[in-house]
């Protein structure tokens, strides 16, 4: 348990995509990192897009960068809703601006164009937000896993395995 005392949160909303937010809870889990789902507030318990529910721990209101070490962004729909919350946009970004781990896979990258925090930065994403990626600055790459500082992101679920080592990784040295 490499990671123990670490704390990180992974974001959801309705939609989210079920193995991009429950492989990395638990790999983090299994480092000894203290996980803390946190949703928007619009519900207590938000299905994935294959219904897997989960229950969240914290509202985005609750809670600001120096609770967390990480930030895991799922994707699937939920980043889209995500970022209509201003508090859970403003946690990516204070979180990255403070030089802490920001990860995000397949449309997460949403929620990092509307926290603004892509400009000159090397990432990927889900093919379909490309253009979204590249309108907000990034230099995006077509890769498993590009990390660019603080910075980790990948394109879809087969590269969660790729992503959660980065993930790892990254929180070791911070």
């Amino acid at each position: 348990m490499r990671l123990n005392g670490k704390r990180a949160a992974i974001l959801v909303e309705d939609i989210y995509n079920d193995l991009e937010l429950w492989i990395p809870y638990y790999r983090l889990k299994e480092e000894g990192v203290v996980v803390t789902i946190v949703g928007t507030g619009t519900s207590s318990t938000y299905k994935g897009k294959y219904g897997i529910p989960v229950a969240v721990d914290r509202i985005a209101s609750e809670v600001t960068s120096a609770d967390f070490d990480a930030v895991v962004i799922p994707g699937g729909y939920a980043p889209d809703k995500m970022r209509l919350d201003s508090r859970m946009v403003s946690l990516v970004r204070d979180m990255f601006n403070e030089g802490k781990v920001v990860a995000s896979i397949c449309h997460g990258g949403w929620m990092l164009a509307s926290a603004g925090i892509l400009g000159g930065k090397r990432a990927t994403s889900y093919v379909a937000i490309r253009d979204d990626m590249v309108n907000a600055g990034a230099r995006w790459e077509d890769a498993e896993l590009v990390r660019d500082g603080n910075l980790i992101t990948s394109r879809k679920p087969e590269d969660l395995p790729a992503f959660c080592r980065a993930v790892i990784q990254a929180m070791e040295e911070s």
